[in-house]
């Protein structure tokens, strides 16, 4: 059955025509419209011409909505745990301090510089899976001293670490 619209253009009866729309659950994350897991509500032609053959989205049926639900229910808990799990980590890893031996002359600049990768493989040495996208340093250590480094292990998990820069043994 087709009809007349108001613009005069010929529609389809369900779904064709231009002032009506349709809720898709998203499979992908699409710019401009949402992130994966997300429902939507779009044109109708937007969805059959493009969203659904592409495999960018479905149609949001029920039992879809419910199945995305249960999902997210299962990722947030998923995500308590694993937040959990890292503050016990972050709380560790606060009463742990790292010495890390360089190159100094005598008024204590070092010849190069600890960077935080630097700082990473010391704390993997130790036990404490720490990666160097973590350590939150403000420039590189050039100098001997004794640093507080902040470390991000999460959004919501911030701890900081202590970091020894001593002086590098004499080799004679």
């Amino acid at each position: 059955m087709t009809t007349q619209t108001r613009h005069g253009r010929i529609g389809r009866g369900v779904g064709g025509s231009s002032n009506t729309s349709v809720e898709v659950l998203l499979a992908e994350n699409v710019e401009s419209l949402g992130q994966q897991g997300e429902i939507v509500r779009v044109k109708p032609g937007y969805a059959r011409n493009y969203l659904l053959p592409h495999g960018l989205a479905t149609v949001a049926t029920e039992n879809n909505k419910k199945m995305v639900q249960v999902h997210r229910q299962k990722l947030a808990a998923r995500e308590v745990d694993r937040v959990k799990q890292l503050r016990g980590r972050a709380e560790a890893l606060s009463k742990y301090s790292v010495t890390l031996e360089a190159n100094a002359n005598d008024e204590g600049h070092l010849y190069g510089s600890i960077l935080a990768n630097d700082i990473s493989k010391a704390l993997k040495a130790a036990g404490h899976e720490v990666d160097a996208d973590q350590i939150k340093l403000e420039g590189p250590l050039k100098e001997l001293g004794m640093y507080t480094v902040k470390v991000e292990m999460h959004q919501q998990v911030k701890t900081e670490v202590k970091v020894w820069v001593v002086p590098a043994a004499s080799r004679k």
